[in-house]
C-alpha cells in the first residue's frame, strides 16, 4: 500500500477516534470524582449555621419579626438546597405567625409568601398575598417584579409584559432573569439564552445567584438542542458549588439521552437521591429504566414517584409529570384528566390546556379534546413534551400534516423528551 495512503488513513482514524471520544459529554471520571470527593458545600454549612443562629434568637414569650423572618428565610433556603418540602412548610408557618402577631400589617411578610406560593405552584394564593402586599405598600420595583412573577405563571401575559417593561434595566440581575423567562415563553430561545447569560454576568460574587443563572442557561441550551453547551454549563455550576443538585441531575440527563450511558445516568440519579429529599430522582430513574427497556423497573419507579408526590404537602407541584405517567405507563387517563382539570383551574395557560387536551384524548374524548385544542392551544407557544403530545393527538385524529408539523417543532426540543418519546418522535419523522 502507498505510504501516503497509509499515512492519510491513519490520520483519518486518529481524527475519528478523537471525534468519537469527544462525543461523550459526561465522563465517568468526572462523576466518580464528584461522588468520591463530595462533602457538604460551603452554602449548606453556612445555611445550617444561619438556621441555628436565628432559631436560638427567637423568644417564644416575646415574639418579634426580625429573628423569625430570618429563620423563615433560612429554612426556605434549605428547601432550595436540600429539597425537603417540610422546610418550606415550616417557613410558611413562621411567616403566618409573624403576620398574625403584627396584625396582618407587614407587606414584607406577604411578599415572602408570594415567592413561597409560587415555588409550591400555589399561584392563586400567590396572587392573593401580592394584592394584600400592594395594599400595605410596596416599593415600585418590588411591586412590578412580583406582579410579573404572578401574572406570568397565571397566564396573564399582557400584564406580565407591561410589568417587565416597568423594571427594565441594563444592570439588574432580576430583570434579565425574568426577561429570559419571557423570551423563552415566546419561543425566542436565542434571546432567552442571551438574557440569562447577562444575568450570570450580573450575579457578581453571589454564588447562589450565579448558579441559578448558569443552570437555567444550561436548561435553555438543552431546550435549544445544543446539548454540548448545556453539559458545559452544568459542570461549571457544579464546580462552583457541588450542592447544585439540579445541575448534577442535568448531567445525568445528558448522559442518558445523549451519551446513551444508562448505567452512568442511573449512578448519578441514585447519588442525587442520597443527597436530596426531592422526589425528582425517582422520575429520572423511571426514565432510565425506560431507556433500558426494563418495563418492570420502570413501573416500580413510576409507582414510587406517584406515591411520593401524592403526599398532600406537594400539592400541584408535580402535576405535569403525573399526567405524563397516568397517560403512559400507568394507563389511567381518567386520573390524568382530573389532574389536568385542576391545573387549568389553577393557572389557565396554553401549556396547561395542552395537558388537558392530551388527557382528554387519551381518555377517548377525542371530539372534546380537539375542541379545547382549537380554543385554547392552537397557535400558542408550547414546549417539547406538549408539542409531541399534540402531534400524537393529530396522528390519532388522522390529521397527518398537522401531526408532522408538531413533530418537527418537538424535534427542536427533543432533549426535553424521555428516551421512548425521542425514539417514537424519530420514527414519526421518518415516515
Amino acid at each position: 500500500m502507498n505510504l501516503k495512503i497509509i499515512a492519510s488513513f491513519s490520520f483519518v482514524c486518529i481524527l475519528f477516534s478523537c471525534s468519537h471520544k469527544n462525543d461523550v459529554l459526561v465522563q465517568s471520571s468526572f462523576i466518580d470524582s464528584l461522588i468520591n470527593n463530595y462533602s457538604l458545600s460551603s452554602a449548606v454549612k453556612s445555611n445550617d449555621q444561619e438556621i441555628i443562629f436565628w432559631k436560638n434568637r427567637i423568644n417564644k414569650n416575646n415574639p418579634g419579626m426580625v429573628n423569625e423572618a430570618k429563620y423563615a428565610s433560612a429554612l426556605a433556603a434549605r428547601f432550595r438546597l436540600g429539597g425537603d418540602i417540610n422546610d418550606i412548610k415550616s417557613s410558611d408557618s413562621i411567616l403566618w405567625g409573624i403576620d398574625s402577631v403584627f396584625n396582618h400589617k407587614e407587606a414584607s411578610v406577604c411578599l415572602s409568601m408570594v415567592s413561597h406560593c409560587i415555588s409550591q405552584h400555589q399561584f392563586k394564593q400567590a396572587d392573593s398575598f401580592l394584592q394584600k402586599a400592594k395594599t400595605l405598600g410596596l416599593r415600585p420595583y418590588e411591586s412590578y417584579a412580583a406582579s410579573f412573577d404572578v401574572d406570568f405563571e397565571l397566564g396573564r401575559y399582557l400584564q406580565a409584559e407591561l410589568e417587565l417593561k416597568a423594571i427594565r434595566s441594563n444592570n439588574d440581575y432580576g430583570y434579565f432573569f425574568r426577561k429570559s423567562k419571557w423570551e423563552h415563553y415566546n419561543g425566542n430561545l436565542d434571546s432567552a439564552i442571551a438574557d440569562m447569560q447577562k444575568a450570570t454576568d450580573l450575579s457578581g460574587s453571589d454564588i447562589t445567584l450565579k448558579q441559578a443563572a448558569l443552570s437555567n442557561t444550561a436548561d435553555l441550551y438543552l431546550h435549544a438542542g445544543d446539548i454540548q453547551k448545556a453539559a458545559a454549563l452544568y459542570k461549571e455550576s457544579i464546580q462552583l458549588d457541588a450542592s447544585d443538585m439540579h445541575s448534577i441531575m442535568g448531567l445525568g440527563w445528558v448522559a442518558l439521552v445523549h451519551d446513551k450511558n444508562d448505567s452512568l445516568a442511573e449512578k448519578i440519579f441514585h447519588f442525587v437521591q442520597l443527597k436530596s429529599k426531592l422526589p425528582d430522582p425517582l422520575l429520572k430513574l423511571e426514565q432510565t429504566a425506560e431507556q433500558k427497556n426494563d418495563s418492570s423497573l420502570q413501573k416500580k419507579y413510576a409507582d414510587e414517584f406517584i406515591t411520593a408526590v401524592d403526599n398532600p404537602v406537594y400539592g400541584n407541584m408535580y402535576n405535569k409529570y403525573l399526567i405524563d405517567l397516568y397517560t403512559d405507563i400507568e394507563n389511567e387517563p381518567a386520573k390524568a384528566e382530573l389532574i389536568a382539570e385542576e391545573e387549568i383551574t389553577s393557572r389557565p395557560t396554553p401549556q396547561t390546556y395542552a395537558w388537558y387536551v392530551w388527557a382528554l384524548f387519551c381518555n377517548n374524548k377525542k371530539d372534546e379534546a380537539y375542541k379545547v385544542f382549537e380554543e385554547h392551544v392552537s397557535g400558542k407557544p408550547l414546549e417539547g413534551p406538549e408539542l409531541y403530545w399534540m402531534g400524537k393527538m393529530m396522528l390519532g385524529l388522522d390529521k397527518g400534516y398537522n401531526a408532522k408539523e408538531f413533530f418537527k417543532a418537538a424535534d427542536k426540543n427533543r432533549y426535553d423528551l424521555s428516551p421512548s418519546k425521542i425514539a417514537d418522535l424519530d420514527k414519526n419523522l421518518e415516515e
